[in-house]
């Protein structure tokens, strides 16, 4: 289990750190006094200029229900704000994965935030009270906090991995010393992700002042160091490193369409997926090109269900719906909608079409 509370207060210690990547390599900033040091500005480690990396202990433990529990309270340091958008944050996570935020009771393994001067977080579990750093004027963003919500789950920074170099063009000759080290990683078998949360920005960590410090390629357009929320990429890797048993998916551009699994051909028995739309202009228009579930009373079988926001505990758009068309198109209140679809053991139909784009008009929801 993986449990989350908060405190003021911090204390060093000596701690025995673990991660998911083996044989990893690094470069320490040491605290003065303390077994503690600092790798990439960010990830505390234990002292000592390279660390062997076992994966396996470095993980929360599931449940039997095969979930991760993880609580997120009770924040007791922190001002109203700065709570709601670490729920908010963490609730991004509960419902796109197998994470789970839940509320601590007796657990002695548990994470808590504490208000600090820097962003950190300790690497993967490393038992006990756990600290992760956030500080209101930096890393208060939700990818932000994703962000080190991701270190202390065993996950690097994105430009640290050992295919890096395919990717990106480190500029050495503008990086303050102790920065973008590269590690012997195995990646999960997912590609390189310019927009992860866990990726840094073109100036992060620069010794001059507007010079880039990292630039992809081949095309140094591309943009990098998003902190607006996980990625779809972010979602898959927590997936496959947790072993996680879910069907989720983040559209972050400002305009396109998804489906259900196999369509135009039938949907699986027994699913169930979300899709999370993430824009960055005003509000989101969802239209639906097709449509064909079974039908059932009150859905019970399969259906659709959209909500108003980022999670099954936003405000409901479209209730439980099924059958066949039409229907009618959706406006989001915000700049996020999450999309439900579920199947049964029985009858299986085309699916579904939707298309969304963003709306800077005022429309009425039918």
């Amino acid at each position: 289990f993986f449990f989350f509370e908060n405190i003021f207060q911090h204390q060093w210690k000596t701690i025995h750190i673990v991660q998911m990547l083996p044989c990893i390599f690094f470069y320490f900033h040491h605290l003065p006094g303390s077994e503690i040091a600092v790798y990439e500005g960010d990830i505390l480690l234990r002292r000592g200029r390279r660390s062997a990396i076992n994966c396996e202990s470095c993980l929360w433990p599931k449940s039997q229900d095969g979930l991760v529990k993880i609580s997120p309270g009770p924040f007791l340091f922190l001002a109203e704000t700065e709570r709601s958008w670490i729920a908010d944050a963490l609730q991004e996570i509960s419902t796109l994965t197998c994470v789970q935020f839940v509320n601590r009771t007796t657990e002695t393994d548990y994470v808590y935030v504490e208000r600090g001067q820097s962003c950190w977080s300790y690497f993967g579990k490393i038992g006990g009270r756990q600290a992760v750093g956030l500080v209101k004027n930096g890393c208060m963003d939700k990818g932000a906090i994703q962000h080190e919500m991701n270190h202390a789950l065993g996950f690097i920074h994105e430009q640290a991995r050992s295919d890096r170099d395919r990717f990106v063009k480190i500029m050495w000759e503008h990086i303050v010393a102790g920065n973008f080290g590269k590690m012997n990683s195995k990646n999960l078998g997912l590609p390189y992700d310019y927009s992860s949360v866990m990726h840094y920005g073109a100036y992060d960590f620069s010794s001059t002042p507007g010079k880039a410090t990292i630039v992809p390629v081949p095309d140094p357009s591309i943009p990098i160091g998003q902190r607006e929320g996980l990625s779809n990429l972010d979602v898959a890797k927590i997936n496959k490193l947790y072993k996680c048993n879910c069907c989720s998916y983040v559209l972050p551009k400002s305009k396109g369409s998804f489906s259900s699994v196999n369509y135009p051909s039938p949907y699986p028995n027994n699913s169930s997926c979300l899709w999370l739309i993430r824009i960055r202009q005003s509000k989101i228009f969802l239209q639906f090109e097709a449509f064909d579930l079974q039908p059932s009373s009150g859905c019970s079988s399969d259906y659709i269900k959209i909500y108003n926001g980022n999670s099954k505990n936003s405000p409901v758009l479209l209730d439980k719906y099924c059958g066949k068309g039409p229907l009618p198109s959706l406006v989001a209140s915000g700049s996020t909608m999450l999309v439900e679809f579920a199947s049964d053991e029985s009858i299986t139909l085309p699916g579904f079409v939707m298309s969304y784009t963003f709306s800077r008009f005022k429309y009425r929801n039918s």
